[in-house]
């Protein structure tokens, strides 16, 4: 089961100084469920406000839109001034990838909600960026060129008509631009010095503008054509400034990271420290600003214990601390990955969750009157232990004293393990939340016809989800049990009793959901998607087993004396 899909949304509306306005704006965010609003920042100077919510693509979009809806019934862009850009009373709204989704299908769902606005309320709609149609239309500037005075006389031009929406001048509403981006982190590295000039010759280095080339009386050179020839620095995608922070006193390189996948945070950083050894200082730390996704932190903190040639096969909480401590992101004020990482600030939408308890709560709550957790629920929970035993023998054996040339290969079979060890834990809470689906549909009222067959519909999709729930744990249970093998047979021999283990839990996993599948096929009308899951179940099943017999007969002949 793949983990969950996360966008996230940073519309720029043209009000800035009426908190009222503001306020019925984010309220509509608000009210949708599956979205979470995290920030709203309202400027003054630029009358312009910046909201940032994230949530799953189908509630983004929904949100979005009726935001828009209410920008534009607020905002009367005929009295509109401010010091910032703007042609709309919705100026911008881009969508970014944050978690288990590709650019091109934000893309796609920008053009979703781009179509949406443009024919539902009547707002010229240009797409940008990653949803641009067109290269000329990729940058922002370029779209925004001539601002709301002028898009009445730049949508006469056939050039600039509208990606969605008529090409008709919208007087009260402006237009506005969608597009899909990438996340752009702020970052600053703090530098054991108070000089400004010697933190910009780091940033000159590091940036991918670079600096200036300078002849040896230090004038600046041109080409042939006048233009002034400049060095580029080490790292893409990196804008970069020098400047002195009074309040710590030390300086700062000030960094926006415009793609994480050209130059994630690691690397700047990494490049930071380098020019400043060579130039004579040392990094000391740095700090975040603002919100980054959780995969950030985690390739940082896997980056650093490789440097360490440490196994990356550890868990979310390990990897994190590592980056956090290498990265001296508590160096000025302490870090809570849980005010920081966007994915955290979300998990109180879903309330809490069985993963989140104790063992003994787990325990308590298994054992009361309810009837879920249930069944599928602890299968996939044991199936989580049992990957997790063969992980820890990952583990110790890429510790193991003179398997130092094995450490990459069972580094990536404990980094494998991990992320089946999550997605068999997230699969413990989606197992309920299946079943919950079918109790809610039973009780959706059947008094009218059209009440029948929304019933019908919804009580078919909560059975097939309730069918898949229990599928997908038996097909990672069964992943988990081919790295087992592999730990029975090339780990560290002295944690051989703990994969045979392992493996126990693994079978276990999987003939539990095999009975949640059977069970819940058993009666379900759409015989096609039965049959389909019947076959697919008794397969793994009959696998299981093997396996199960492989493995335990490769510890057997280890443990016995």
């Amino acid at each position: 089961m793949a983990s969950e899909q996360l966008i996230e949304c940073v519309p720029n509306f043209s009000e800035g100084c009426d908190m009222t306005i503001i306020k019925q704006i984010t309220e509509e965010i608000e009210k949708i469920d599956g979205v979470k609003l995290l920030d709203v920042d309202p400027g003054k100077t630029t009358n312009r406000t910046v909201v940032t919510f994230v949530g799953n693509p189908e509630a983004v979009i929904e949100a979005a839109f009726f935001a828009i809806k209410k920008a534009a019934e607020l905002i009367d862009m005929t009295h509109h001034k401010g010091e910032h850009p703007r042609m709309g009373a919705t100026d911008v709204c881009p969508l970014i990838p944050i978690a288990g989704i590709t650019m091109e299908e934000v893309a796609s769902y920008a053009h979703l909600l781009g179509k949406k606005v443009g024919e539902e309320l009547s707002i010229p709609v240009f797409m940008y960026e990653a949803a641009a149609t067109s290269p000329e239309r990729q940058n922002l500037a370029t779209i925004r060129a001539g601002e709301y005075e002028g898009l009445s006389a730049k949508l006469k031009d056939p050039k600039w008509s509208p990606d969605y929406g008529a090409n008709v001048f919208n007087a009260r509403s402006g237009a506005t631009v969608i597009g899909a981006r990438d996340f752009l982190v702020a970052y600053n590295v703090n530098i054991n010095t108070t000089s400004v000039r010697r933190a910009n010759s780091v940033a000159f280095d590091i940036r991918e503008n670079g600096r200036i080339k300078t002849d040896d009386k230090g004038k600046n050179m041109v080409d042939h054509t006048g233009e002034l020839i400049r060095i580029p620095g080490k790292c893409k995608s990196v804008k970069a400034i020098g400047w002195y922070i009074e309040e710590y006193g030390i300086a700062q390189i000030s960094m926006n990271l415009t793609n994480i996948n050209a130059t994630p945070l690691h690397i700047a950083f990494d490049a930071c420290c380098d020019s400043a050894y060579e130039r004579g200082m040392r990094v000391t730390g740095s700090e975040l600003v603002g919100l980054v996704p959780k995969c950030v932190i985690i390739d940082a903190g896997k980056h650093f214990l490789r440097k360490q040639k440490r196994s990356v096969g550890v868990s979310e909480s390990e990897l994190i601390h590592i980056a956090v401590k290498t990265l001296g992101l508590d160096e000025l004020s302490p870090f809570d990955p849980k005010k920081k990482i966007i994915e955290y600030l979300l998990e109180d939408i879903s309330g809490n969750t069985l993963v989140q308890k104790t063992l003994i709560q787990f325990a308590d709550e298994t054992a009361s009157e309810s009837p879920a957790p249930g069944g599928g629920s602890i299968s996939a929970y044991v199936g989580a232990l049992g990957i997790s035993l063969g992980t820890m023998v990952a583990n110790l054996s890429a510790h193991k004293v003179g398997w130092d040339d094995q450490i990459e290969y069972f580094s990536d079979i404990a980094d494998k393990g991990q992320k089946l060890k999550d997605d068999l834990l997230r699969m413990v809470d989606a197992d309920t939340q299946a079943f919950n689906k079918i109790m809610d549909a039973i009780k959706m009222p059947k008094s009218t016809d059209e009440e029948k067959i929304a019933r019908k519909k919804a009580l078919h999709s909560a059975t097939i989800l309730a069918i898949e729930v229990p599928l997908s744990v038996m097909r990672s249970s069964l992943m988990t049990m081919d790295l087992i093998k592999q730990m029975a047979i090339k780990g560290n021999p002295n944690s051989v009793s703990d994969a045979g283990v392992g493996a126990l839990c693994a079978r276990t996993a999987i003939q539990g959901a095999y009975l949640n599948v059977k069970i819940n096929c058993s009666g379900f009308d759409d015989k096609a998607f039965v049959d389909k899951s019947i076959i697919e179940a008794d397969d793994i099943f009959l696998k299981a087993i093997d396996f199960e017999k492989e493995i335990l007969n490769i510890v057997t002949q280890k443990v016995d004396c």
